[in-house]
């Protein structure tokens, strides 16, 4: 286990007192409980409203027709130029198809 020394506000303190003494629970133990949480929210899935959607379809709908049109050798070109990156840790194709599944199946 590791150990950080960690200087905070008085105010802040008094506040992370008081929350981890409504939990009943010590001061290092609430913080590091809502560290994990504030962590866990980074890689939590969270639906986007119906009218944001719609929003992103028209402004891509927008950009789309702003773009005009490209031969498919500048597209091949682009492509070509593009700078090649590693899939995410644990990214297979097949973790992909089962995302796609499940997104089409959402819809």
């Amino acid at each position: 286990m590791s150990r950080l020394t960690l200087r905070l506000p008085d105010s802040l303190h008094r506040q992370l007192e008081e929350l981890a003494t409504n939990e009943s629970v010590s001061l290092n133990q609430y913080i590091v409980y809502a560290l994990t949480r504030q962590i866990t929210l980074a890689y939590t899935v969270q639906a986007v409203p119906e009218k944001a959607v719609a929003e992103q379809r028209a402004a891509y709908t927008a950009l789309l027709q702003n773009l005009g049109q490209a031969t498919f050798q500048q597209i091949q070109k682009t492509l070509d130029e593009r700078e090649p990156i590693k899939p995410e840790h644990g990214l297979s194709p097949k973790v992909v198809e089962d995302l796609k599944r499940k997104l089409k199946a959402n819809k």
